[in-house]
C-alpha cells in the first residue's frame, strides 16, 4: 500500500509519501506545498488544489490521509487549516483515492507510542521508523510523513476508517 499524508495548512501544506516494506517503512516523497501571503485566499485555496492534483498524479497514493483539524484556540489559524484541510480532501477524492483522517493525538499515540508526544519525538520516530538519515524537513514535512506511518500502522482497521471514493 501506498499511502501520502497530508498535514493541511494555507501558507505550508506538508506531504509525505510512505510505503511499506518487507521490514518496515520507505519514504517515497516529503515536502511542503506554499502559498504567499500577499496573495488573496482564493487564489491561494486554488494554487493549493492544483499543486495537490499534480502531487497526486505523480505520486498515484493508494489512500491520502489528511490530519483532522481540532483547535481550542486561535480561530483565524483554524480557519485557514480547515479551508486548506477541505481542499486536501476534495482533491484525493476528484483523483479516486481513499481518504482517512486522523487527529494528531492519534498520530502521536501511533508513530510514538504517547499522544502528548512532542514535535522533536514525532520527528525522531519518523526518521527510525522510515530508516531516514536524517530528520526530515521542515516540521510539517514529518507532520506528513507521520500521518502516513499511522495509517500504514493501523491497518486492517485502517481500512475501515478509509472513505472510498
Amino acid at each position: 500500500m501506498f499511502v501520502l499524508g497530508i498535514d493541511p495548512g494555507l501558507s505550508r501544506c506538508g506531504y509525505g509519501c510512505v510505503s511499506r516494506t518487507s521490514d518496515g517503512y520507505a519514504a517515497v516523497a516529503a515536502g511542503v506545498l506554499t502559498t504567499s501571503p500577499e496573495e488573496a485566499i482564493p487564489i491561494r485555496l486554488a494554487r493549493l488544489r492544483k499543486d495537490l492534483y499534480e502531487l497526486i498524479e505523480e505520486l498515484r497514493p493508494d489512500v491520502v490521509v489528511v490530519e483532522r483539524i481540532f483547535f481550542r484556540s486561535n480561530a483565524r489559524t483554524a480557519m485557514a487549516v480547515g479551508q486548506a484541510s477541505g481542499i486536501a480532501l476534495l482533491t484525493a477524492v476528484e483523483s479516486g483515492c481513499q481518504v482517512a483522517e486522523y487527529t494528531a493525538a492519534e498520530v502521536k499515540l501511533a508513530v510514538t507510542g504517547y499522544g502528548n508526544a512532542t514535535k522533536e519525538q514525532v520527528q525522531q520516530m519518523v526518521t527510525r521508523l522510515a530508516k531516514l538519515e536524517q530528520v526530515p524537513k521542515p516540521p510539517d514535512a514529518a507532520d506528513a510523513l507521520a500521518l502516513a506511518i499511522c495509517h500504514l500502522g493501523a491497518s486492517p482497521w485502517a481500512q475501515e476508517r478509509a472513505v472510498i471514493a
